[in-house]
């Protein structure tokens, strides 16, 4: 189920028209998950468990959800013609089984190999709670919901897991978890075998608008597996949106979503709505009070959303980039944190000017729309001493005020 865990729920300020705030929050409720079981025929799925390897998923995919690619920009070329751009060469990896998980394409970024959770942190970018069991990445109840600490937009993402064994609970209480596409867009994970509920709720559904078109779920403790193409929402300079968010979802190779348009956000009992927000957003991970496992999770950014890297990390990182750096008599750069994000002014006798910061790493910031980088000098303790501003080709060297 969406949102609400027992005692915790799981939103973005989106959600509930509290404007964007760019970062994930926890707020406790006392309101009870109400459930509601209707009766649903499961198709018999059970058969030998072979995830579709990468190279023939992409091909799938492809069919349902177009996304700009190297050669696919709507240049026009003459036929056959030798000089147009060659698609650069990927080793598609290897196929999962039950005992070994699979080898990701040579371009993804692995968000989870069994070895560590550093790609990960709790709402607040610090570090998690849930843990690592014989490389796998267990959901311990009552931790929170984690995130990555690198934020996403257009994807393809790949996310492999499984629901306890033995089973228990019933309905939304069995197995519950969630994928969320830039922590707003819910993935349902649920024990949906021998298991119904609502429609709209089922493992696979897109939460609370579009139940599965199967329903594909392999035994509880049997690994499975999500191939998501994403294409997130896009909004006019007003906060309208132009497009809406896509998704593609093969479920255990299962086609199960089929490129749909989502109708905004993904709350519980509340009807979804847009709000604008960031191009890239971090992927998130929910704790509804059951240990779900996951393993072999690893994205691949598309389109003009893989030109550049995009992170966001906690206040306390941040604020230790705070400060007033003096670059020579004319030129002062001012680095505020306001809310999640920093950024940056330029004091000139020319004027006064403020723009916001994008994290590349936890040293270096860069602006959107201007060929300007920030990267910080820091100390043992993390904390910025002086930085290099450049812009146009030109670095300037500022020194922190005392």
């Amino acid at each position: 189920m969406s949102g609400y865990a027992p005692g915790s729920v799981f939103i973005l300020g989106v959600n509930l028209g509290l404007g964007y705030t760019g970062r994930l929050e926890t707020v406790k409720s006392n309101q009870q998950t109400i459930h509601s079981a209707i009766t649903m025929n499961r198709q018999n799925v059970d058969r030998a468990f072979k995830i579709v390897p990468p190279a023939l998923m992409l091909i799938a995919l492809a069919l349902f959800a177009p996304f700009s690619c190297l050669g696919q920009t709507g240049q026009t070329f003459k036929k056959h013609d030798w000089n147009r751009p060659r698609p650069p060469v990927v080793d598609p990896g290897t196929a999962s089984t039950q005992e070994q998980p699979g080898k990701p394409p040579s371009d993804a970024t692995v968000l989870f190999d069994g070895k560590d959770l550093g790609q990960w942190g709790a709402m607040d970018g610090g570090p998690t709670r849930w843990i690592i069991k014989d490389g796998v990445m267990e959901c311990v109840a009552g931790s929170g919901i984690i995130r990555t600490l690198q934020s996403f937009g257009d994807c393809q993402l790949h996310v492999e897991y499984a629901a306890p064994l033995p089973p228990r609970g019933k309905s939304q209480g069995r197995g519950n978890s969630g994928v969320f596409l830039m922590g707003i867009y819910e993935l349902q994970v649920l024990d949906n075998y021998d298991n119904p509920t609502y429609a709209d709720g089922y493992d696979a559904a897109i939460y609370g608008q579009y139940p599965p078109l199967v329903n594909a779920c392999r035994p509880p403790g049997q690994w499975q597996a999500y191939d998501v193409i994403f294409t997130r929402p896009r909004f006019d300079d007003k906060g309208q949106v132009v497009s809406p968010a896509r998704i593609t979802l093969l479920h255990n190779g299962v086609l199960v979503q089929n490129n749909v348009a989502l109708l905004g956000n993904t709350p519980y009992m509340l009807r979804p709505q847009y709000r604008l927000h960031a191009d890239k957003l971090p992927l998130a991970l929910q704790d509804h009070g059951n240990p779900v496992r996951y393993r072999n999770i690893w994205v691949r950014e598309l389109g003009s959303d893989a030109l550049q890297k995009e992170f966001s990390f906690s206040t306390q990182t941040l604020d230790r980039l705070v400060g007033t750096y003096v670059v020579n008599p004319r030129l002062t750069v001012v680095i505020a944190r306001k809310g999640d994000q920093l950024s940056m002014r330029l004091i000139s006798p020319g004027g006064d000017t403020e723009f916001p910061l994008l994290a590349e790493s936890t040293t270096k910031f860069f602006l959107k729309d201007v060929d300007s980088t920030v990267t910080f000098q820091v100390n043992d303790q993390g904390v910025a001493e002086s930085l290099d501003y450049y812009m146009g080709g030109d670095t300037s060297h500022g020194k922190k005020a005392k």
